[in-house]
């Protein structure tokens, strides 16, 4: 029997899972983000409906919160909302050639950290160079706003590579897709994302 005022174990293991991870959110307002589309992008909530099967939490244990759009930008976003920088994960879309082929990828790092792109990166991609992709080709690839470009609904040839330290996060913040809300998830789900790969040492700390 569930407790006192929960009408199943389903639901009061939900309850809970949303008292935890507003804990990692500051001061914004949680709802599950397949309620609220209108806070994602096209390929974010397209992505929603088809959630890997093994990932550790379920789709509806996605959540969103709108925030101020000219506060998206990561050092901003922590300071309005309350919001730690070692909780929250930034998704740097990269890019390298070989052979005449543009290779990209993303790297999804935490803001206390610096993806090592010429170095773990480059040599994952098996590139001579690696860099940032330029935001006008990220936007164009992606479907998604610069500045809320995230790893769910990413293109299905793309590596996601997530460092070590994010999948052993309980709880993440990353973009949505759009620059008027940000997404919290399980950091251990994003190693489950299709493509993805947690790679140690991915990013180095800064400072």
């Amino acid at each position: 029997m569930a407790p006192a005022g929960i009408r199943s174990w389903e639901g009061y293991l939900q309850a809970r899972y949303w008292v935890r991870i507003a804990g990692v959110m500051g001061t914004l307002k949680l709802e599950p983000a397949q309620t609220r589309t209108d806070l994602l992008a096209g390929p974010v909530a397209k992505a929603l409906t088809v959630w890997p099967e093994d990932a550790p939490i379920d789709a509806d244990q996605v959540m969103v919160a709108p925030i101020d759009a000219e506060l998206a930008d990561t050092a901003a976003f922590c300071e309005a909302y309350d919001v730690g920088l070692d909780v929250s994960a930034n998704c740097v879309i990269v890019a390298g050639k070989r052979d005449g082929e543009t290779r990209y990828a993303a790297c999804i790092v935490l803001a206390t950290t610096r993806a090592d792109v010429n170095g773990v990166v480059r040599r994952r991609l098996n590139v001579r160079k690696c860099s940032f992709a330029p935001m006008e080709d990220a936007v164009r690839i992606t479907g998604m706003e610069y500045g809320g470009i995230t790893p769910i609904g990413l293109p299905v040839d793309w590596p996601i590579l997530v460092d070590s330290r994010v999948a052993a996060t309980p709880h993440v913040i990353i973009g949505s897709g759009v620059r008027h809300s940000k997404i919290a998830i399980a950091g251990p789900a994003l190693g489950a994302l299709p493509g993805a790969e947690v790679i140690e040492d991915l990013a180095k700390p800064i400072g």
